[in-house]
């Protein structure tokens, strides 16, 4: 049975599918947020944060899913079909079970297919509320964060090294080349405790006068944090990988004539050929040449003036 190809047939489809096509540079990510059938109280504030940390990037569906199961065979089938409908590439779900109390599941998907898992348990959960701070510090929506990683199980441990490249993935927000400093007003901080556990915690930065062009900054706990520990997680496969992290060709820059770029910068040669000064003709009225002219002119009277004399001379001696 073909798979049946739809074509938009309207301007606003069409520029919907434009706009989910692959480019080179891809946009900002978004998060789907999401629930399983049962689920607890701390784990709804979890949930409702974490869409608050991620608002303007980040889809929530706050009704019960019974049919996603990540994890098992036939369970994801739901999952990638949100993530194909809402056009998001990762994805937190939460449930809550006796034998798995107040889970998450975070994720990554490619080509709206699951890429990755990485199953942690919410523990010592403290909300934003239960944090006291001027308000005036509270982060921007959309701002660029920071990230610190502090001890050695995220470069040693297998399943810390995952839990680090979803975080990245999941708080990075866009690419960007340059960077304002003063736009930088967060700091997301995870700190290793054991081989399995992460202590999550979310940060804002006061800038302080040093003395120097660099700004002295200190750090203030504004929420929420957390305990995270890791249950499960699985890796990506390999052929899937190596297609999701295969880049584009740049086409070749075509060659620019009689340019050159060295150690002083570029430099360009100029062709000029041989100018025929004499051959060029004036202009009617040149600058130039004006004092010549007022000169020339003062000449010419002065000329008239000695014939005028000179006449009347003759015609008195022929009188006479």
């Amino acid at each position: 049975m073909g798979v049946e190809i739809r074509i938009p047939k309207s301007d606003r489809a069409r520029r919907a599918v434009e706009k989910r096509a692959p480019k080179l540079i891809e946009n900002g990510k978004k998060t789907l947020i999401l629930q399983g059938t049962k689920t607890s109280n701390m784990l709804n504030n979890v949930l409702a944060e974490l869409y608050h940390l991620k608002r303007g990037s980040a889809i929530r569906y706050t009704r019960k899913n019974e049919n996603i199961r990540p994890f098992d065979n036939g369970g994801e089938t739901s999952l990638e079909f949100y993530s194909l409908k809402t056009d998001c590439s990762l994805f937190v779900y939460g449930a809550h079970s006796k034998k798995r109390p107040n889970n998450l599941v975070l994720g990554r998907t490619y080509d709206h297919h699951i890429y990755d898992l990485v199953e942690v348990g919410v523990e010592n959960f403290k909300s934003m509320k239960e944090f006291s701070y001027d308000k005036k510090l509270a982060p921007r929506v959309g701002s660029k964060p920071f990230f610190a990683f502090i001890g050695e199980g995220f470069e040693s441990v297998e399943e810390l090294k995952h839990l680090k490249e979803v975080l990245l993935d999941m708080f990075r927000g866009e690419v960007i080349e340059n960077l304002n400093l003063s736009g930088v007003d967060r700091v997301y901080v995870c700190t290793a405790t054991s081989s399995n556990t992460v202590f999550f915690t979310h940060c804002a930065l006061r800038m302080k006068r040093s003395g120097t062009v660099v700004p002295r900054m200190e750090l203030v706990e504004v929420g929420p944090s957390m305990d995270l520990v890791v249950r499960r997680h699985r890796l990506p496969n390999q052929g899937v990988t190596k297609q999701a992290m295969r880049k584009s060709m740049d086409p070749p820059k075509k060659k620019t004539k009689n340019v050159k770029s060295d150690f002083e910068g570029v430099r360009g040669r100029v062709y000029i050929p041989d100018q025929e000064v004499g051959a060029m003709p004036l202009f009617n009225n040149p600058k130039g040449l004006k004092r010549e002219r007022r000169e020339g002119k003062d000449k010419k009277e002065k000329k008239e003036k000695d014939n005028d004399s000179q006449e009347t001379k003759k015609q008195k001696v022929v009188a006479e």
